[in-house]
């Protein structure tokens, strides 16, 4: 084998260890998940009993459940990442 032969090997081999994936993260335990999002919508769903129910209590109740998921959904839409990623180190251990 010539030192061209040998020099194309070693570029093919380096390239091959650059482009080898690396290793996955651990995956995050569902349960752990769950149980930071409830930890967030519980209490907000309390208070919100507490402080919209009264407001909306003569309304139907496709009214009240919409007031209530307007309310929730983008509130969990904005705060539940930002839970998952402050106890991330947890979730995945």
């Amino acid at each position: 084998m010539n030192t061209e032969n040998t020099e194309q090997l070693n570029n093919n081999a380096s390239e091959n260890e650059a482009t080898k994936p690396a290793a996955m993260p651990p995956a995050p335990k569902k349960w752990k998940l769950m149980f930071v999002s409830w930890l967030f919508v519980y209490p907000v769903i309390n208070i919100m009993f507490a402080v919209v129910f009264p407001l909306v209590k003569d309304f139907p109740q496709l009214g009240k459940t919409l007031v209530f998921t307007v309310i929730l959904v983008p509130l969990m839409g904005y705060f539940i990442p930002l839970l998952h990623k402050r106890f991330w180190g947890w979730i995945v251990k």
